[in-house]
């Protein structure tokens, strides 16, 4: 009898072969007499009869069943072995570690904002950190329909309500639609709060939220460096002016361009040089005004005729083309100093 019972004893373990798993339940519900329960460090190892948890054990290491189990099972205290009379129990399997939970909008939120009357579409990403917190809560929910509970079943939910809970905490108070990194920690923190209420319903914890980047269309992230290069440069009349001569040499080099690009940058040349043309009026005037050798290197107004300046000036004061240096202008030839 000794060999038949130890062939019809067996082990109840959980090898955790996929660590995103936070239940699981043993496949055997019949634990045979000298069977042994082995509990590995982050588990906890649940008995239910009937329906009901009976027993819950947390201290990992491995057990002798009907020495060391059965006698603090709530109805089972009594139960005893005999041949062909098998415990017909479950064993459940919480995995108590927090795990880390990388999430991302499954599609763009359209988001308020001025002057945008559809919405700026915007995604987020971050991660998230869970576990179970009351493993008795999370059977009663999920136990009874799955016999696996995974991360992946968290993230799930998540992200379901994750695009209300986003819209609702960035269009509080006033937010700038534009700048959203700057109060990635306030909108985070908010969102944990609201997550984590909702996952205790299944005994799931949220532990941690963060937001890591907001990801902005291609055209609302160009808008924000051309906004950058201007507030660097410090003068937009200054911007146009180096970016007119940044298009016209890369013109210059043969690069090619599409017809609309053309015709931005020709629209930005004319500008340039009736700014150009308004500033040179404004210093022919002061000139006027200045006495003799005030304006040392710039033309000089003598007998009402307007002189050359000694120097070359930056820009053709006739056409607005950029100068290399030479006496006269490139493109429509007109001499540019003394």
């Amino acid at each position: 009898m000794g060999i038949f019972s130890t062939q019809l004893a067996n082990v109840v373990e959980w090898n955790e072969s996929d660590p995103g798993t936070l239940l699981w339940k043993w496949q055997n519900n019949e634990i045979k007499k000298g069977s042994k329960l082995i509990i590995r460090m982050g588990q906890d190892a649940i008995f239910m009869y009937n329906g009901r948890v009976e027993g819950v054990f947390k201290h990992e290491g491995q057990f002798d069943i009907e020495s060391q189990i059965i006698p603090f099972l709530t109805t089972l205290k009594s139960f005893k072995f005999g041949f062909n009379t098998p415990l017909k129990a479950e064993v459940l399997f919480i995995n108590t570690k927090e795990q880390l939970v990388k999430w991302g909008t499954k599609s763009a939120i359209n988001l308020p904002a001025p002057g945008l009357p559809g919405g700026m579409p915007v995604r987020a990403f971050g991660t998230f950190s869970c576990k179970v917190e009351e493993a008795k809560v999370l059977i009663e929910k999920i136990a009874g329909v799955k016999k696996v509970f995974t991360v992946q079943d968290v993230k799930d939910r998540i992200t379901t309500n994750l695009d209300q809970l986003l819209m609702s905490w960035i269009g509080r108070e006033g937010r700038d639609m534009f700048n959203l990194q700057m109060d990635a920690g306030s909108i985070a923190k908010g969102i944990l709060s609201d997550l984590d209420a909702d996952m205790q319903n299944i005994g799931i914890s949220i532990t941690n939220f963060k937001i890591e980047s907001f990801s902005y269309p291609e055209e609302i992230r160009k808008m924000q460096e051309k906004a950058a290069a201007q507030s660097m440069v410090g003068d937009v009349g200054r911007y146009q002016q180096i970016a007119v001569a940044d298009a016209m040499g890369k013109g210059g080099a043969g690069t090619g361009g599409s017809v609309a690009s053309d015709m931005v940058q020709l629209q930005m040349g004319m500008a340039m040089g009736q700014q150009m043309m308004q500033g040179m009026m404004q210093t022919g005037q002061q000139s006027q005004t200045a006495p003799a050798g005030g304006l040392q290197g710039q033309g000089a107004s003598v007998g009402g005729q307007q002189t050359l300046p000694s120097v070359s000036p930056k820009f053709c004061p006739n056409c607005g083309t950029p100068t290399t240096g030479t006496k006269f202008c490139g493109n429509c030839g007109s001499q540019l100093f003394a």
